[in-house]
């Protein structure tokens, strides 16, 4: 029975006590508790249910790497599924619930599928959901849908909050056990910028349960030497220690990703609830230590049967005893360890069984001369209980002789050796080798990751490096850390590393397992995976049925696919499989360790991105001014552009027609200053521009303008704009109003990457002017009324720019179209635009002004035949497709998407191409909708032949016109084509030209 022992707890305060719930029962704990240490003290050994079988579960190890103890955690807004009793801190008030159990945990439906587990075997799934197909969407997809996941979807939104913080450093400790702390403090004796993160509550790790009474370092208590060393490193002003931060992960570079718990253990402090960390570090060391293996044998899921390292952890950490009579199943020296502990603790420890033919050293011994039965070449045949240990039967371990014994007990302590954690060493792809000695992966240090400059940037230290003595952490940490140090620039200190007086054993596995008990009926209940319901019986069955890749077994057992990510279950997968497959370890291989190393709350990942700043709405200096003039408010990338100025009475679609006209007869502004601005700039900026635009860009003069069209590197068309040439070093280009941070990105991409050695530099000034475009035939009057600078057609001729002053405003004034109309885009300091706008507002009132939105804006542009990004362009589209054929240079050599366009398919004459489309009847035709001929196609579908691009109602022609890519469009002008509506409906239109207005193009030339 677990109870709270009067001895050990090092970490608990006994003074206080809290009360915290489970399932709604009232419990006590103190703090300085997990959860999980708390509800064993409150003898709560059944904590969950197994995903596929719903088989009893209760808690098997102590730290991140439980598999088993998940729980839904608060109530309301602070509701959070799946967190685990042995992270969890335990606080008072803490609720939390058991998962995936219905209608109770004690009774759950669902462990029916235990007796039917002979029909449910290792990939079942793959197999009985494909026949009969008919049953798919009416049957299996609700049941699968019904029993995916273990916890519930929280339901209210979030009341904490979370933040990213970026921190720079020389070296990064990863743990901060004996080892982390010893790097830390040889990097930082060395002058090196030091950050030491711990994932739990307390500095010391291992060494602060494992150590023995006579063992010291430096002739100091292990205990007294890591307070000592922690306050040393503390004292240090080149050293951050932060405790409760978890490394998730290990990127190229030497970024990392931590993952900080602020107030998990005082949800009602001020601040943020989790950090996320990005850290960039020259050097990283892994100091993470090592996770005991479980045992495989029958009944090794029942509540009670934990690894012995835990059942230590509880015992000393928290003075939390799993059971009073524990057995011991072990195959290496450091179980002895937990068999010692409980001794000193009081408790009952009636048998060791050790699978070793010969056993081990030392602590075999002192185990024995404490009266403790060791049984040698032994092994558990069967654990007997049902939702707690009441009994374990012993064989022999090769199996032979059936049952020898049975000991009754009421908890198990298993060990199967030790397996260091090298998952962020192998994040950015540092190499393992097999150690058959120890029986376990560790790190190749000839094979680390690469850094930018091809040189190792990350380093473990002590037992996560494969050191498993005390003095040999010590040195391998002290070397570690002064390497690192070194590495990142700086002189190592003349130091020796710690002596340490301890133990020369090591928790080794002196022989590897294979599953205990030789029975293959008894091995069907011998779990490999306990979060999954994963089997000993299913691995073999995957490498009967030819999945001999481990990534394959992987996905076709579930085998490591649960939350722990197989940190408890990978190396005894592995060694069944590679049994199974008739080769060694090595030759099967580990599957691919992705970060983050255990999971991180989706708050923490969002950070402040969240409500009103997940995605913070950008605004034109004239927002307001629009929005209070009736704006109908449409979003365009990060932007809100004004799709149309209603009036009262007014319809949106009156709202257009009337803007379309008016700007067309008289004087129309729109807000223009979302179209991106990108400066280029430097010796070498014309050359970069002619090999990102189709057209050349290097022969513009200053003071012109030119238009210009970007193509990806697989020639699809990506975006458009007006460049301008500044000065003989300097161009502005315009972008779409979504396009301008992508094609920013676009070009430090290939400045960064590729032509990396340009003199060039490129600045994103979007938000730095706000842009009115002037338009209509009256657009040059008003800007004449207000005064300041020559606007004639002499002085400002098309396709020109020039700075001056126009109403006592500094300009720059460019002489563009995009309307068909006379039209001027004058940009000033985004600070002026208000009082720019508020000006030529009030001074074209007697030339009948109006604002207009961006529907007009399409409109009017779709009546010249102008293409749109993202109309007329899906990603498929090239500019050939749209006969833009002139704005693709005949003299360059090169440019981005050249030689794509030049494939098979990209000049097969049977690519559809830009036409205008007017309805017969004067309807609209459907947005995107299809043009069909008779006949099938190839695949026997609907012979489509065209689609339509983009379609309105021009109040300038009095009817619907459209532009859409057509087969063969160009030479089919004045054919009729008809487009099936959604609702049955058939709609012609005759293929016209696709620039319906003003042909000649008079009107923008005045």
């Amino acid at each position: 029975m677990s109870t709270r022992l009067a001895t050990f707890g090092r970490l608990i305060d006994r003074s206080q006590q809290v009360k915290f719930t489970f399932n709604d029962k009232w419990m006590r704990g103190h703090p300085g508790d997990t959860l999980a240490s708390a509800l064993l003290a409150n003898d709560q050994m059944l904590v969950g249910r197994s995903f596929k079988y719903h088989r009893p579960r209760g808690i098997v190890a102590s730290g991140a790497e439980e598999p088993n103890a998940l729980v839904n955690m608060g109530k309301g807004a602070r509701f959070e599924p799946n967190q685990r009793a042995t992270t969890t801190e335990l606080f008072d008030g803490l609720k939390a619930t058991s998962q995936n159990h219905w209608p109770s945990l004690e009774f759950d439906v669902g462990a029916i599928n235990t007796h039917l587990s002979r029909f449910l075997p290792a990939g079942f799934y793959y197999k009985m959901f494909m026949y009969p197909r008919a049953f798919w969407k009416h049957v299996y997809e609700p049941f699968i849908r019904q029993s995916a996941g273990l916890g519930q979807a929280p339901r209210d939104r979030d009341a904490d909050t979370y933040e990213h913080f970026y921190a720079f450093t020389d070296v990064l400790v990863i743990g901060g056990g004996i080892a982390g702390l010893q790097a830390a403090r040889s990097a930082a004796q060395s002058g090196a910028k030091v950050l030491l993160v711990e994932q739990t509550s307390a500095w010391g790790g291992r060494a602060m349960v494992d150590a023995l009474d006579s063992e010291t370092v430096n002739d100091t208590p292990v205990d007294k030497f890591v307070e000592e060393i922690t306050a040393e490193l503390a004292a240090m002003p080149n050293v951050t220690m932060r405790l409760r931060m978890m490394g998730a992960g290990v990127y190229d570079h030497g970024y990392v990703l931590a993952y900080e718990r602020l107030t998990d253990h005082q949800p009602d402090a001020a601040g943020p609830r989790h950090r996320l960390w990005r850290i960039r570090a020259q050097q990283v060391i892994t100091a993470t230590g090592a996770i005991e293996r479980p045992l495989s044998f029958a009944g090794n899921d029942i509540p009670g049967v934990m690894l012995a390292s835990a059942v230590r952890d509880y015992v000393v950490n928290y003075a939390v005893s799993p059971g009073d009579r524990t057995v011991i199943a072990t195959n290496n020296d450091d179980a002895y360890l937990t068999a010692i502990t409980l001794k000193k603790a009081g408790l009952d420890v009636p048998r060791i069984i050790d699978a070793r033919p010969e056993g081990g050293g030392a602590l075999m011994e002192q185990a024995r001369a404490l009266g403790i039965r060791v049984d040698l070449g032994k092994a558990i045949a069967k654990v007997k209980g049902l939702r707690r240990v009441s009994k374990v039967q012993i064989c022999n371990q090769a199996g032979e002789g059936g049952v020898l014994d049975e000991v009754a007990c009421d908890a198990v302590a298993m060990s199967g050796g030790w397996s260091p954690v090298v998952h962020l060493w192998s994040h950015c792809g540092g190499k393992l080798l097999w150690d058959e000695t120890h029986a376990m992966f560790r790190p190749d240090v000839d094979n680390p990751p690469r850094g930018a400059r091809g040189e190792g940037f990350v380093a473990c230290a002590g037992i996560a490096n494969g050191e498993m003595t005390l003095d040999g952490i010590l040195a391998d940490a002290h070397a570690a850390g002064q390497a690192a140090a070194k590495a990142a620039g700086h002189a190592p200190k003349r130091a020796k590393a710690p002596k340490a007086n301890a133990r020369a054993d090591a928790p080794m596995a002196a022989v590897w397992l294979m599953p205990q008990g030789a029975k293959t009926e008894l091995r069907a209940k011998t779990w490999l995976d306990f979060q999954n319901d994963v089997k000993v019986t299913d691995v073999q069955l995957a490498a009967q049925e030819g999945f001999e890749s481990v990534e394959h077994t992987k996905r076709y057992t579930t085998l490591g696919m649960a939350t722990d990510q197989g940190k408890l279950s990978n190396i005894n997968g592995l060694a069944i499989l590679s049994d199974a497959l008739g080769q060694p370890i090595p030759a099967t291989g580990t599957t691919t360790f992705r970060p983050p190393y255990t999971p991180i709350s989706m708050g923490a990942i969002g950070g402040e991105a969240r409500g009103n700043v997940f995605q913070p709405i950008r605004r034109t200096p004239m927002h307001d001014w629009h929005d209070a003039n009736g704006a109908d408010w449409e979003p365009v990338g990060h932007w809100r552009r004004a799709y149309a100025f209603v009036r009262p009475g007014e319809t949106v679609h009156d709202a257009v027609m009337r803007e379309v006209t008016n700007t067309r007869t008289n004087l129309g502004l729109l807000d223009a200053s979302t179209l991106g601005k990108l400066i280029v700039k430097g010796p070498d900026a014309g050359r970069f521009l002619d090999m990102l635009y189709t057209n050349m860009m290097s022969t513009l003069k200053p003071g012109r303008c030119r238009y210009g069209l970007m193509c990806s590197e697989n020639g699809f068309l990506s975006d458009d704009g007006v460049v301008a040439r500044i000065d003989e070093d300097t161009f502005l280009c315009h972008t779409t109003t979504g396009g301008a941070d992508r094609i920013h990105a676009h070009m430090e991409e290939w400045l960064q990457t590729e032509w990396w050695d340009w003199k060039v530099y490129v600045a994103n000034v979007t938000e730095q002017y706000a842009q009115v475009a002037v338009v209509g035939p009256k657009a040059r009057k008003l800007l004449e009324k207000m005064g300041g600078m020559d606007v004639s057609a002499e002085a400002l001729p098309f396709m020109g720019w020039a700075d001056g002053t126009i109403g006592g405003f500094d300009v720059r004034a460019y002489r563009i179209s995009f309307s068909g109309e006379l039209s001027y885009e004058i940009a000033v300091k985004a600070s002026q635009g208000q009082a720019f706008w508020d000006a030529l507002m009030e001074a074209g009132g007697e030339f009948g002004v109006m604002p207009y939105g961006t529907e007009c804006l399409h409109i009017m542009r779709a009546e010249k035949g102008f293409i749109m990004i993202g109309d007329e362009t899906d990603g498929t589209v090239i500019p050939q497709d749209l006969g833009l054929d002139w704005a693709i240079s005949k003299k360059k050599e090169d440019y981005l998407g050249k030689r794509a366009q030049e494939r098979a398919h990209m000049t097969d004459p049977t690519r559809w191409k830009l036409v205008g489309l007017e309805t017969t009847d004067g309807s609209v035709l459907p947005d995107g909708a299809y043009a069909v001929a008779p006949g099938k196609n190839a695949n026997g579908q609907r012979n489509m032949i065209g689609r339509v691009t983009s379609t309105y109602h021009s109040p300038t022609l009095n009817k619907g016109i459209a532009m859409g890519l057509v087969l063969h469009g160009p030479d089919r002008l004045g054919e009729v084509l008809e487009f099936p509506g959604t609702d049955g409906t058939i709609h012609k239109a005759r293929i016209v030209s696709p620039v319906f207005y003003d042909p000649e193009g008079e009107k923008q030339n005045v």
